[in-house]
């Protein structure tokens, strides 16, 4: 379910429309999220440590309003509630693009979650999802990456968030791995970024 937000009452008016006349509005940040606390806590409880902070990370999106927000046409609506568009690994290396639904019930979320996992890995297409309420998500396992950048199609009308994770690290005992968020600055700025990272830090360690 999606809310009009009336751009005349909106705080955010000048921002989005200066910004939406870019030919690249989306920026990105790229932190380390200590996960040291929250890869104990997964293996602990038997989960996968992807579904675990995917998990996390959309409690967070959820939770940080200026992330809910999507532009359609030349108007802009807030989501109730956004799920994850994720890229999903095959054996053959080759991947394609699942739903995964936010529930807060992390059981009902796991279960759900493993089911699509499954159903993407044994197909052989890429089947992007083509709606607005979701983040697109990746998992970059390999790669200690210190910034990332994304394949876009400047013609096409996008202002969902896509959030990065890469290769966990291990020093003196602490665990950790790199985030990359890329979002509209017509919808969110620094400080709402640093709101989600928060957040989602914050997550990670409960």
């Amino acid at each position: 379910m999606k809310t009009l937000v009336n751009l005349e009452h909106w705080n955010r008016k000048e921002h989005f429309q200066f910004f939406s006349q870019f030919e690249e509005p989306f920026y990105g940040i790229n932190v380390q999220m200590d996960c040291t606390y929250a890869y104990n806590k997964a293996k602990k409880q038997g989960v996968s440590f992807f579904l675990y902070y995917l998990y996390q990370t959309l409690k967070a999106v959820n939770e940080t309003e200026n992330f809910r927000y999507r532009i359609i046409g030349d108007q802009v609506f807030e989501y109730d509630k956004v799920h994850a568009s994720p890229t999903i690994m095959r054996d053959d290396n080759t991947f394609g693009f699942g739903y995964i639904e936010y529930h807060e019930a992390t059981d009902i979320f796991y279960a759900k979650a493993s089911k699509e996992i499954e159903r993407v890995k044994n197909s052989n297409r890429l089947e992007a999802a083509a709606r607005e309420d979701v983040i697109h998500f990746s998992a970059l396992p390999w790669i200690n990456f210190t910034s990332v950048s994304h394949a876009r199609s400047f013609s096409f009308p996008d202002s969902c968030p896509k959030i990065s994770v890469g290769k966990m690290t291990e020093k003196s005992g602490i665990r950790s791995m790199p985030v990359s968020v890329h979002v509209h600055h017509g919808l969110v700025d620094g400080y709402h970024v640093g709101l989600f990272m928060d957040r989602l830090q914050d997550l990670l360690h409960s």
